[in-house]
């Protein structure tokens, strides 16, 4: 019985919701294991549209969802989250387990990341500003509040310990605080009543699962070149978003895991600040973006658009040890005549396909591209391979042998059904 770990090849919004959505029926558990509630996943079911901020994709399918430790957890936006999805006929309650070892943000966490994207002295890393990075240095320093301490006697004293570090760093930096700590407590205790018959011991539920032969689909946020190690650095998020996060953020061992699935665009985008070798600041970026409607989900904000990225590809491969690739959104480049793809950097006049460690070397590249003619046809909810145009297969197949990852599995529209599963790929094999 297979487990899967699906996760961003790229800065994340790959599409990664829908494809879980799309397989969720084949598995018995989904699991998020990274992240918080500044990463969305969309999906499309009919004229409905819903935004999935915390809880794993599989919960429209009436699936198991489980919220391991390595996700830190507003519970407010957790409750709303359910309540949202309450509205719609979807019970979450029943099918949600929740780590007592996640941890968990409040209020001043956002009061700290405010401040610090805000300083004069410092470029922006171009966050959500939802306290996500803040909890996890308070996870790392060992001194954060996790689930099961919220639900414990020990909790009020944990909480007055903690603001008072808060309340410290806020005069240091002659920073007003308007926060009402009492009512914050107060409103935490509810919040803990509320999730307290969800919490589990998710690494127990997990293994325990998997010995009595159930699949378990691992739901990662973001994207490779967000992880805090692997990614851009420090243009990335707080955790480990790569396939290796999986497993220290789930209590699964490594040797579990029975396969590996990346998603990307046929371009590619990223949201905040950063480098971005292929991005495109002319018309041709700006027709992208209307094309994939590429606007944040959480946020709104307008993503930056560029060509996709070969040695970037080849490099999250080789992070993650990806088994198959799904590529998203190729039908946003029907219309064009010709699509460009960078095949290497050229980098104080040499070309290489390494791609630097370090912010300042990345924005001295010169992608070198090679130009692939467009198709004159549709790809737009084609569900078979042989229905593509020509020229669709041909740009699929030179990603594959350029990136050296078969391409087993393809989405040409928004929602569930406007996919193509390539039989007799790896991908078909471990999902079956």
């Amino acid at each position: 019985m297979s487990n899967i770990i699906i996760l961003g090849a790229q800065w994340g919004d790959e599409g990664k919701g829908k494809v879980v959505d799309l397989l969720a029926d084949r598995f018995d558990i989904v699991t998020r294991y990274q992240g918080g509630h500044n990463a969305g996943h969309t999906v499309y079911i009919g004229e409905k549209k819903f935004v999935l901020k915390l809880i794993p994709s599989g919960i429209l399918r009436g699936k198991q969802a489980v919220i391991g430790n390595g996700v830190v957890i507003d519970p407010g936006a957790l409750l709303e989250e359910m309540d949202t999805l309450a509205k719609t006929g979807i019970d979450v309650s029943q099918h949600l387990a929740i780590s007592n070892r996640a941890h968990v943000i409040f209020p001043f966490h956002r009061m700290v990341e405010k401040v610090s994207e805000g300083r004069a002295d410092r470029v922006a890393i171009g966050t959500t500003s939802r306290g996500i990075g803040p909890c996890y240095e308070d996870k790392i320093a060992r001194r954060g509040i996790r689930v099961a301490d919220l639900l414990g006697p020990g909790f009020a004293a944990h909480f007055d310990q903690l603001w008072k570090d808060k309340e410290t760093f806020a005069k240091a930096f002659q920073i007003e605080v308007t926060l009402d700590y009492a009512q914050v407590k107060a409103d935490y205790e509810r919040f803990a009543a509320r999730i307290a018959p969800m919490v589990v011991d998710a690494a127990r539920l997990l293994n325990q699962a998997i010995a009595g032969g159930k699949r378990i689909l691992f739901e990662g946020a973001q994207g490779t070149l967000l992880d805090v190690d692997h990614g851009t650095y420090p243009f990335v998020t707080s955790s480990s978003a790569a396939a290796g996060g999986a497993c220290t953020g789930s209590g699964v061992a490594p040797t579990k895991i029975d396969g590996i699935l990346g998603v990307c665009k046929a371009y590619t985008t990223r949201v905040g600040g950063g480098p971005f070798p292929t991005e495109l600041h002319d018309e041709v970026g700006e027709r992208i973006r209307k094309a994939g409607k590429e606007f944040g989900a959480v946020t709104g904000r307008p993503r930056r658009c560029g060509w996709f990225d070969v040695p970037l590809m080849r490099y999250t491969s080789a992070v993650n040890g990806f088994d198959s690739l799904i590529v998203t959104k190729l039908d946003v480049l029907d219309e064009f005549e010709t699509i460009q793809v960078c095949t290497g950097y050229k980098v104080n006049g040499k070309v290489t396909d390494e791609v630097p460690a370090t912010v300042s070397e990345m924005e001295t590249v010169e992608p070198v591209y090679e130009t692939i003619a467009g198709w004159h046809g549709s790809t737009r909810g084609a569900v078979e391979w042989e229905k593509l145009p020509d020229g669709a297969k041909r740009y699929l197949d030179y990603l594959a042998e350029k990136v050296g990852v078969e391409i087993g599995c393809v989405s040409t529209g928004p929602e569930r059904n406007e996919t193509i599963l390539i039989g007799g790929s790896r991908f078909s094999k471990l999902i079956d």
